[in-house]
């Protein structure tokens, strides 16, 4: 089976059923398949064959999803191009990807003019609307291409060991990387997924995450397997997420916990609202513990986690029922975990010597399932680092519980090392967020000549703001003294890595260095 079969089904079965809300569009199953026809036979005239690479630099979009469904049915691979990169960094994807057609919103003309300058070997330019900005190059209206193109079914169809995905890692720890994802293994990905969600036809899901990452396009994909319905947002926006949700039949949305926690410091008139909500699912990084209870209280027990990476996907999830705000201890406890392994993934936690840990022991996170990426895309020497007899080597830390909860405790990098203890930059953030004032927060270690290293953590705070002195001593009611911050720095907002939303750590770690020995806590007060 390949992936574009999911959107011929549901044609035949849900044909006149709404496939895509965005803006005041509809568009139903049936449409969508004809559209995916019509986009793949375009690209087969334009000389494409198997494999070629198409990227495209779009914000959310139904032209986004037509190129998922046509590369879905035909082999060709499909390069999503993070709209927030400077020129420099896609100039690094494109030349890497070496892609034979390149589709972008009218938006991104002057970008793309500026590139294609850049490229030794430009590919064919299609364009989603009609640039304001003059393009020298010469491209191809999207629309008329498509609309003239046949509706029947391509002549090229793909096959299994196709990769469809070629998706470019953050960066944050050198140049990004394609992760290559074949048809076989997305699928894999979207059968598990539209199970642990229970997706049925009659659920819509909110997307607001960006296509150029894989976190949406597998949301996507698990409801368009059952036959349900997606709606788009172009981007994040608390007041359009909120109307929507009273709005249109809305069942179920993926979002970041930034992203919850800033729905739930909307205006009340909006919070009460009627929705038909009864999943959100979050991902990126786990919901600190202070703010699921309060999402909980807010919207019910309608939340649940997700945890994998682009390399291996699935991971681990938190069941609805799992969180639990009363219980024994080991059950609240588990609020803050990610959970346990989805059926047919299979989780080791290691040592550095690669021999597994024992219960409650952290290690690096490897997985081993069949939705495991490829390899990466011209990079053979990261491929062999990552993926070893067949296991992903995550470069995550955690432990599991007795009962197989998996508990997240930093990246394998961002570890601490003070005075030989090991401290985990997560239990820090947590014990800061228990403290009212404090909004957002991200630990990092610094150097120290006395101790190896010592925990510095900007904080990010409500209206009101607590002294550097209070939050330390606050954490001193939380976790083990020498765990607590030994340099505290106020900040507006977290620096986050474009293509995740995850907290950009790399960026902290070189602020930290430029600024800890000005925020330095007296060792007086913290000793």
């Amino acid at each position: 089976m390949i992936l574009g079969e999911i959107f011929e089904r549901n044609a035949a079965l849900f044909g006149d059923q709404t496939a895509i809300y965005f803006n005041d569009q509809e568009v139903t199953h049936a449409t969508l398949l004809a559209r995916a026809y019509q986009l793949g036979n375009a690209l087969l005239s334009l000389g494409l064959r198997r494999q070629d690479r198409i990227a495209i630099l779009a914000q959310n979009c139904v032209e986004t999803l037509e190129l998922i469904a046509a590369t879905g049915l035909t082999g060709i691979t499909s390069v999503g191009l993070n709209y927030r990169l400077s020129a420099r960094e896609q100039v690094h994807i494109l030349q890497d990807s070496a892609p034979s057609v390149w589709l972008f919103e009218a938006q991104y003309a002057e970008r793309v003019q500026e590139i294609c300058a850049s490229l030794v070997t430009l590919p064919i330019l299609i364009c989603i609307g009609t640039p304001t900005h003059t393009l020298t190059n010469t491209y191809k209206d999207y629309e008329r291409l498509v609309s003239q193109a046949a509706s029947t079914r391509p002549t090229l169809i793909a096959r299994e060991q196709d990769t469809i995905f070629l998706v470019y890692t953050s960066g944050t720890t050198g140049q990004p990387k394609g992760v290559m994802h074949s048809q076989r293994t997305q699928l894999e990905q979207t059968k598990s997924c539209s199970n642990i969600f229970a997706a049925s036809p009659q659920d819509c899901a909110l997307l607001v995450m960006p296509f150029y990452h894989l976190g949406a396009i597998s949301i996507y994909l698990s409801y368009a397997w059952a036959g349900g319905a997606v709606a788009v947002h172009r981007a994040f926006d608390a007041n359009q997420v909120l109307t929507a949700f009273a709005q249109l039949p809305i069942t179920a949305a993926h979002l970041a916990p930034i992203m919850i926690q800033t729905l739930l410091d909307a205006p009340s008139e909006q919070l009460k609202q009627q929705n038909n909500l009864h999943t959100v699912i979050y991902s990126s990084a786990p919901m600190p513990v202070p703010l699921l209870k309060r999402a909980i209280q807010q919207f019910g027990p309608i939340f649940m986690q997700v945890y994998g990476m682009t390399e291996s996907m699935l991971g681990t999830c938190l069941y609805k029922h799992q969180h639990l705000l009363e219980g024994k201890p080991q059950d609240v406890k588990r609020l803050a975990s990610a959970g346990q392994p989805y059926f047919g993934c299979q989780i080791v936690l290691r040592k550095d010597d690669g021999s597994p840990c024992s219960t409650n022991e952290v290690g690096e996170i490897t997985i081993l399932s069949d939705a495991t990426m490829q390899g990466y895309w011209n990079n053979s020497i990261a491929t062999h680092q990552t993926l070893r007899d067949g296991w992903c080597y995550t470069g995550d830390m955690g432990y599991f519980d007795d009962n197989h909860f998996l508990f997240l405790v930093d990246r394998k990098k961002d570890m601490i090392i003070s005075g030989g203890e090991n401290i985990y930059s997560r239990e820090v953030e947590e014990a800061l967020l228990t403290h009212p004032a404090v909004f957002e927060t991200a630990v990092v270690g610094v150097p120290d000549d006395k101790w190896g290293e010592s925990v510095m953590a900007f904080v990010v705070c409500r209206s009101a703001h607590p002294t550097p002195l209070e939050l330390v001593e606050h954490c001193r009611t939380q976790i083990a003294s020498y765990k607590k911050p030994k340099y505290l720095t106020f900040i507006e907002a977290l620096p986050r890595v474009a293509s995740t939303n995850k907290v950009d750590k790399k960026a902290l770690r070189t602020q930290a260095l430029c600024c800890f020995a000005a925020s330095k806590i007296s060792k007086d007060n913290t000793d």
